[in-house]
């Protein structure tokens, strides 16, 4: 449809779009002002999404939204965009407010942005204007010498403080032997004995062991430490390297002795420890390995044949005290009280013989007595218990006699549950009286008692036992019969 030129002038000017005119400056800033509402209005809808994103975002220059120099830009921008609307001639539309540039919204950096409580936007000026909102100035950076946790190069004094107080260390940076000495003297000079560990062990993993053994001989204590770490995590042939350097040979021999622990078999064990007898033990080390070398070569030889003749049912003592476990590896004492419980009474030329066992590994007189007495106790074979005490004279007269203590002996047979008359016996051969006594009315041997109130010629302590015991019994009637003797001259 063709207007005229009347009704086409009057639809340009009826219609709610006007045309651009270079004399309408007025109107031009009223539609940028409406463009940059559009934008805030489109940047508020961003926002909300980015609240729910948490991600910060950037702008198109590649700044972040939020930071100092994006709002310092950003203000500039629409002042420099308000003044050439206002003075230049020709209004150029200008984008700092546009879409694309700020359609990123805001951040988790917006600690530099004001936010109204509508949602709107605010600028960074705007921002500083509002009380209600707290800006925070970004952290500063630390001074260089805070930065001392973050960075190796100490010194050895330094490290080893550092150690000690459980910070941060690197034992790396130091690559000279030199370096390495002076750490391990630093530790060594702290007295802490974890830190000189830990520098052993660096140093261990850093430097061969020729050289950190030629080292270690000039320093006692961190040598004593190294020997104990080693020790501690079964480092047994750098051990025995060790101690050959230093020319321990003692010592070296001692660690390889330790071996034997590791071996189960008790014939590899026996035949490894007939190899030691040549190492350079000192004299008593070398006399204790060979006692133990002979020890297990006769428990091998006794196990094997007791195992053979309990199978076999020949011997009567297996039937009614079955063994319970095997001889091998056992002391020398569990040795010799098995050796008095199934071969008490053999020759001294077997190996089993309790007789040779004392004589070959010089077993003290009190330690035989006390083994082979529990061991015959035990069986209750009372007369074996007494002829372990009796000895004669050279006119014939038996007499009973011990290297320990009577009362002792009357202790294992109680715990041994001897008869009263076994008790007796032995409680009359203490010779303390006060001592006798106590034991016999622990152990009710009334005769014992009676007796010796009589050797003491103690009336009043006779009658107050009398007392005790029960009226017609055999002990209260010899009270009275020792009460009305007149030979005998009371004291009381």
């Amino acid at each position: 449809m063709i207007r005229g030129k009347p009704d086409e002038d009057d639809y340009w000017n009826s219609s709610k779009f006007k045309a651009f005119t270079f004399d309408d400056e007025d109107d031009d800033f009223t539609r940028l002002k409406e463009s940059k509402r559009a934008v805030n209005s489109i940047r508020s809808l961003v926002e909300e999404e980015d609240e729910e994103d948490d991600v910060e975002k950037v702008s198109w220059s590649g700044e972040p939204v939020g930071s100092i120099s994006w709002s310092v830009k950003e203000t500039e921008s629409s002042i420099r965009s308000t003044g050439e609307v206002r003075d230049q001639s020709f209004p150029k539309i200008h984008t700092a407010p546009s879409l694309p540039k700020n359609s990123s919204g805001y951040s988790l950096s917006s600690l530099f942005k004001g936010k109204a409580k509508t949602g709107s936007f605010q600028s960074f000026s705007e921002s500083f204007g509002d009380p209600s909102i707290r800006n925070y100035a970004p952290e500063l950076r630390k001074p260089k010498s805070e930065y001392k946790d973050y960075v190796s190069d100490w010194t050895p004094e330094e490290t080893v403080k550092r150690m000690q107080q459980g910070k941060v260390y690197s034992l790396e940076k130091f690559h000279s032997l030199q370096d390495k000495l002076l750490l391990l003297d630093e530790a060594v000079n702290a007295h802490d004995g974890n830190v000189i560990t830990a520098v052993l062990i660096y140093l261990k993993k850093s430097l061969s062991k020729e050289i950190l053994f030629r080292e270690l001989i000039t320093r006692e204590i961190a040598l004593r430490h190294y020997i104990h770490y080693l020790k501690e995590i079964g480092e047994q042939k750098l051990l025995v390297e060790l101690f050959k350097s230093l020319d321990r040979t003692e010592d070296m021999a001692l660690m390889q002795y330790r071996d034997h622990l590791n071996i189960r078999d008790e014939n590899k064990r026996r035949d490894f420890l007939k190899n030691c007898l040549s190492l350079p033990f000192s004299p008593d080390d070398a006399t204790h390995v060979q006692d133990h070398y002979t020890l297990l070569e006769r428990q091998i030889i006794i196990e094997a044949n007791d195992k053979q003749v309990e199978s076999s049912g020949q011997a009567d003592i297996f039937k009614k005290y079955p063994r319970k476990a095997s001889i091998l590896n056992m002391p020398i004492i569990t040795t010799l009280y098995y050796s008095c419980f199934y071969h008490y009474g053999e020759s001294d030329g077997t190996f089993s013989s309790p007789a040779n066992i004392r004589k070959t590994f010089r077993i003290s007189d009190k330690q035989f007595l006390l083994t082979c007495l529990g061991a015959r106790a035990k069986l209750k074979a009372w007369f074996d218990v007494d002829a372990l005490f009796t000895t004669k004279n050279w006119l014939g007269y038996t007499k009973k006699r011990s290297p320990i203590g009577f009362h002792r002996i009357v202790d294992i047979l109680q715990k041994n549950n001897a008869p009263v008359q076994v008790l007796q016996d032995y409680v009359n051969l203490v010779e303390d009286a006060e001592q006798k006594i106590s034991l016999a009315q622990k152990y009710k041997c009334h005769d014992v008692i009676i007796n010796t109130y009589r050797d003491l010629k103690d009336r009043q302590q006779l009658i107050v036992y009398r007392g005790k015991v029960e009226r017609g019994s055999s002990e209260y009637r010899k009270i009275e019969e020792i009460l009305s003797n007149s030979q005998i001259r009371w004291k009381n």
